[in-house]
């Protein structure tokens, strides 16, 4: 999941979603959709499969940018350089602690992630998705071993090859 996020607007309480709690993180996300242009991509599991996670967060950012109904004149992006976006760039290392609109991208890219989750618990309710938010928790994992993975996990994430190995449900290509 990868956000862009342009502000019109100053907006009180931005900072890195993960330091904030669900019921902040929910109402910054309406605030930032009403004053900010946004745009969000969904990656998802099978090419971060086939093309490695890292490669798949720099053409998600590519692809975020490109979805803004303007250009943006500078962008900051998220901890490391982002190649070929269509304006000056600066790798800001931590930057939705430091830089509002990093931290909007930060926080609209959780809330829409968590909300795919909560759908995926309605398809796969035996995994807890809604509660765990496809991180690996002791419950998460229990669900894995007891079930294998289901189609919308990232097969290539440790924690699920892993336990396709050991329950050999995976096919090995090389």
């Amino acid at each position: 999941m990868v956000a862009s996020v342009i502000l019109r607007k100053q907006l009180d309480g931005l900072s890195d979603s993960k330091l904030l709690s669900p019921a902040v993180r929910e109402r910054l996300h309406d605030q930032i959709m009403r004053v900010a242009h946004v745009g969000i991509v969904i990656i998802p599991p099978g090419e971060i499969d086939a093309k490695g996670l890292h490669r798949c967060n720099v053409s998600g950012m590519r692809r975020a940018v490109a979805q803004l109904p303007c250009d943006p004149e500078y962008i900051l992006t998220d901890g490391f350089p982002v190649p070929g976006l269509p304006a000056p760039s600066l790798a800001v290392w931590k930057g939705d602690q430091v830089a509002a609109c990093v931290a909007a991208a930060s926080i609209v890219a959780k809330v829409t992630r968590d909300r795919l989750m909560v759908a995926l618990d309605e398809r796969y309710p035996q995994y807890g998705f809604a509660e765990h938010k496809g991180y690996v928790t002791p419950g998460h994992r229990l669900a894995l071993e007891t079930h294998g993975p289901c189609p919308d996990h990232r097969y290539s994430f440790v924690t699920v090859a892993r336990e396709m190995g050991e329950n050999e449900m995976g096919a090995g290509v090389a």
